[in-house]
């Protein structure tokens, strides 16, 4: 606001699931320079001193009939179109129409003459379908504006013409050779930047000439511009007023005049019945969306078969960090323990791509962002009480590669797969394997190559392995970076949705996994196994010592 005027002069932009043809916009504009002051002073000199002179009362009223000029109000609907006096004096002769919607401008304007003449003085309209929508980037709105600065992308969107609604392109206007300009002119973007998204467009505009003299083109203003998209977008500029101050309409030229420009929203609104028919309408397309996806799904959820628990997880190598080279690529694959399997088709290994590094804070961090996904079923064999089932184990490595090609072996790390659904995030630390001397470290550095293991299992305890104690006494190690994987895990059997079965007795283990992955429990249980291990290992050291 500024000085009792609204400056907000901006576009606003509404969605609307009713047809923009029920739009209906209230216009309101008024002269307020020294001469409609003068107007209403004398119509109030003309109530008050009824007892005057006929021939002083007469002059006056023509005053006072020549100050109702000042001011206009009228309803607008869309696409609605309300003839300007230039428009009226232009079409009047058939000898000047040549299209066919100059000629039915002719027929409507000989019919309005006929009849009550035109509803509107001042204020009239431009269509989607007059000639004046192509002259949109040379039309320049009298309404003051508040001082701001248009944006870069507001600069370039100034000049694009839209596609308008059930309307074909012409052929001859497609280039036939040199599709592509490789370096366009400004001019040449201007005129072949073209949204496809289809619009309509309205402006209301108003004849802000002098008294007696209207229909003169060089004092046509526009007041507001509509547009209307397929998707039940409606762009109006400037908003309406709802309750703030007009809008301030300045005219150009010796006489510079101010006028209050007012938008209101008019539009009925939907009936009660009108508007229950619609919900009505509404529920049941729903309705039939719906049916028609369960038509394509199938009433049948597809289950594992029974004693089978189905393992799904998608994943992703995020990041990984405090590697010593730049460069970096991760190599990992899948071990399934036992009574796991899997698709013949399933692939349990990969690659990422090369990445580099970034310095964030402290850390050269590589961003991988590389998915992986596999599916997985465990069966139980083993019935004995027990038996805990061992859930799979993603083991990976990762390497650097230079320019020379040379690589190296920045770490070992694995991943074991969490044991209850949801979203896992989970970084794990690495080492790589550490020769004595300095000719081991030359070689790092200058030819690439060093120590790898033959087996990745060997980060943790293989599966290969049958003993009681694993060894790793003499084998030297040096702690490297840290991989960071985002896990999103689904376990799917039919003991979870089973409720008979979920109220016997756990006899099997999906029947323990029904119930403890419902109680977000099964890490305690496996939990409560690796601390029996290690009590065990303690109590078999202190007999033998």
């Amino acid at each position: 606001m500024a000085d009792g005027w609204n400056t907000d002069t901006g576009e606003a932009v509404y969605r609307s699931r009713d047809a923009v043809k029920n739009l209906k916009i209230k216009i309101h504009i008024q002269r307020v320079t020294s001469t409609a002051a003068l107007s209403q002073h004398l119509q109030q000199q003309v109530l008050a001193q009824q007892e005057r002179d006929v021939i002083e009362l007469n002059t006056l009223n023509s005053q006072a009939q020549s100050a109702g000029d000042d001011e206009e109000e009228l309803v607008v609907g869309w696409q609605e179109k309300l003839f300007s006096q230039y428009e009226v004096d232009l079409f009047q002769s058939e000898s000047v129409c040549q299209t066919p919607l100059e000629r039915q401008y002719h027929t409507e304007i000989m019919a309005l003459e006929r009849t009550r003449g035109r509803p509107n003085r001042r204020i009239f309209t431009y269509t989607d379908f007059d000639r004046y929508t192509n002259w949109e980037g040379h039309a320049q709105s009298l309404v003051t504006q508040a001082k701001s600065n248009p944006t870069f992308l507001a600069e370039r969107m100034a000049n694009v013409r839209h596609r308008r609604q059930d309307r074909r392109p012409v052929d001859s206007s497609i280039p036939k050779s040199r599709l592509i300009n490789w370096e366009p002119s400004e001019d040449f973007v201007k005129t072949s930047h073209v949204v496809n998204t289809p619009v309509m467009t309205m402006h209301i505009m108003g004849d802000l000439g002098p008294q007696g003299k209207l229909g003169q083109k060089e004092k046509e203003c526009l007041l507001c511009t509509i547009r209307a998209d397929g998707n039940g977008v409606v762009t109006i500029k400037p908003d309406f007023n709802k309750g703030k101050e007009p809008y301030r309409v300045e005219t150009d030229g010796e006489k510079r005049e101010v006028w209050r420009l007012t938008l209101e929203n008019v539009s009925a609104n939907i009936r009660p019945e009108e508007k229950e028919q619609e919900q009505r309408m509404y529920k049941d397309l729903y309705v039939r969306h719906k049916d028609y996806l369960n038509s394509m799904v199938g009433q049948d959820f597809e289950m594992p078969p029974p004693g089978i628990l189905r393992l799904l997880v998608n994943g992703e190598i995020e990041s990984a960090k405090g590697f010593e080279y730049d460069n970096l690529y991760v190599h990992f694959f899948m071990e399934l323990p036992k009574n796991w399997s899997t698709l013949p088709f399933q692939t349990l290994s990969g690659v990422t791509q090369t990445c580099r590094t970034k310095a964030i804070g402290k850390d050269d961090v590589a961003f991988f962002s590389y998915p992986f996904s596999f599916e997985a079923y465990f069966r139980r064999e083993d019935e004995t009480d027990d038996y805990l089932p061992q859930w799979p184990v993603v083991y990976f490595k990762v390497l650097s590669l230079d320019f020379w090609q040379r690589y190296r072996t920045e770490g070992y790390g694995y991943l074991v797969i969490p044991s209850t659904p949801g979203k896992h995030t989970v970084s794990c630390h690495t080492w790589r394997p550490l020769q004595t001397g300095t000719v081991s470290e030359l070689r790092r550095f200058f030819i690439g190559g060093s120590p790898e293991l033959e087996d990745y299992s060997y980060v943790r305890v293989p599966g290969t392995f049958k003993g009681d104690r694993l060894s790793r006494f003499g084998f030297r190690t040096l702690t490297s970076g840290t991989v960071t994987f985002n896990l999103h895990c689904i376990q799917h059997s039919r003991a979870f949705v089973d409720a008979s079965t979920l109220k016997k007795r756990r006899q099997s283990v999906l029947d323990q996994l029904g119930g403890f992955s419902q109680q977000g429990a099964v890490y305690n249980v496996l939990g409560n196994h690796f601390l029996r291990r290690i009590y065990s290992i303690l109590r078999c050291r202190y007999t033998t010592s």
